[in-house]
């Protein structure tokens, strides 16, 4: 999957009608390929009218696709722009991450197969969609139980950058603009 430009990103943001930001702006790219438990989205920081690119996965792992937390169906974020939605807060309680801070649209696929599909079921709430990294230590090759919808970063050297940058940033509050590849 192509890593984009800013100038490509911005053209983007117009044509969906999305806000620039100049600050410190999340974006996520979900992968069309969208290859079942794989790390293949892209999860950027845009600052300064720069973007660093970090892989990460947009989709839930295979486990919690086939084995629901909600008889609804697995969540899957939907693409859109969320205007200060995330702050720094605890990931389950455990270690510092994004934490959801207000409600989102999740798509909700309850076929209970290994690919994440956008239903015609959707749900807008506060369901912990958060922004996390997956192993503490190494780098993760697979999703598998490390994201239940959550955007997560498979590196945690990547995570700790993103996490830093956020909290130099001074801001409370982060916007999220969740593309599909294009």
């Amino acid at each position: 999957m192509k890593k984009y430009t800013i100038e490509e990103l911005k053209a983007e943001f117009t044509k969906k009608g999305y806000k620039w930001f100049e600050d410190i702006n999340f974006v996520g790219v979900r992968s069309l390929a969208d290859l079942p438990n794989q790390f293949d989205d892209f999860f950027g920081v845009i600052q300064n009218n720069n973007v660093e690119w970090f892989t990460c996965t947009t989709n839930p792992g295979t486990h919690w696709l086939k084995n629901l937390l909600n008889p609804k169906g697995a969540a899957l974020l939907k693409p859109n722009q969320y205007v200060d939605t995330w702050k720094i807060g605890l990931h389950q309680g455990k270690y510092e991450a994004l934490v959801q801070a207000k409600e989102v649209v999740v798509y909700r696929d309850n076929n209970k197969d290994d690919k994440a599909d956008e239903s015609s079921v959707t749900e807008k709430g506060i369901f912990g969609i958060n922004i996390h990294r997956a192993n503490e230590k190494m780098v993760s090759k697979f999703i598998d139980k490390w994201s239940a919808g959550c955007t997560v970063l498979n590196n945690p050297a990547d995570f700790k950058k993103v996490l830093d940058l956020a909290k130099a940033s001074k801001k409370s509050l982060f916007t999220y603009s969740l593309l599909k590849e294009f």
